[in-house]
């Protein structure tokens, strides 16, 4: 095995191993086939030096394997054999899936057809502050009403919720999302209006709403992708099992 750096073409040669060049673009293409995880390292010199290791250990096992003529057995043949089959099969399946087309049309059709499907259920975007007691609750309520307390100023100062630091702001959430003494008071509570205290199993809340949502469809632009996407799943499986019966009818005696 030889190692050094030099050049051919646009590629940088990082060894040779059996008379085989490892260049940094394989090496680049064996960090890719690696798990997801792996591949954030693909920058770190160390891992890229373990990686050409790798390979060269490989390219090393295949050119002793030669040596051994373990080429010439009927166990490679098998391998081989068995190798080429499976080959064959994937690339004759990806050619079938690639033939495999959804149209616009077949998308909006299925959107109209299946409407109910993407229900989006109401919401409401809602601040709180959490405290231990209703009293306490209650105080300070009062030095919101009084004009004394600014709802959010109140929330970072009093609340013992982590979303007092963002004066209460809980975002947009929907039924099923909170403890139901919560949602409740929530969803029937008048935008802008502050409701409690309300006790749940956290505590006292004093809740204000600043947005509701009512319950609507989905746009056919906004899940289009995602029915292209089942629409695809389900042709290529009919494809899939009408080429198996064809197939089964032609090469099975």
């Amino acid at each position: 095995m030889i190692k050094g750096e030099y050049k051919i073409m646009d590629q940088k040669v990082l060894a040779v191993v059996g008379g085989h060049e490892i260049t940094d673009k394989e090496v680049d293409a064996f960090i890719k086939s690696l798990p997801r995880e792996q591949q954030a390292y693909a920058s770190n010199p160390q891992f890229r030096a373990q990686c050409q290791e790798q390979l060269e250990a490989l390219y090393s096992f295949a050119k002793y394997g030669e040596d051994l003529k373990l080429d010439e057995t009927e166990e490679y043949k098998s391998v081989m054999e068995n190798a080429r089959k499976d080959i064959l099969a994937r690339l004759a399946m990806k050619q079938l899936f690639d033939s495999v087309k959804v149209t616009d049309e077949e998308v909006k059709d299925y959107y109209e057809a299946n409407k109910s499907q993407f229900k989006k259920g109401a919401t409401v975007h809602a601040k709180h502050i959490l405290t231990d007691s209703e009293e306490k609750c209650n105080q300070i309520l009062e030095s919101i009403v009084s004009g004394e307390k600014v709802f959010e100023d109140a929330a970072k100062e009093f609340s013992t919720c982590p979303s007092g630091q963002r004066g209460g702001d809980l975002g947009e959430f929907g039924r099923g999302q909170m403890v139901k003494e919560f949602e409740d008071a929530a969803f029937a509570a008048e935008i802008g209006h502050i409701v409690g205290p309300v006790k749940t199993q956290f505590g006292y809340h004093l809740i204000k709403v600043e947005k509701k949502n009512e319950a609507t469809v989905a746009s056919l632009e906004e899940v289009k992708e995602t029915i292209r996407r089942t629409l695809l799943q389900q042709k290529q499986n009919e494809a899939y099992n009408t080429k198996v019966s064809e197939m089964k009818k032609q090469y099975m005696k």
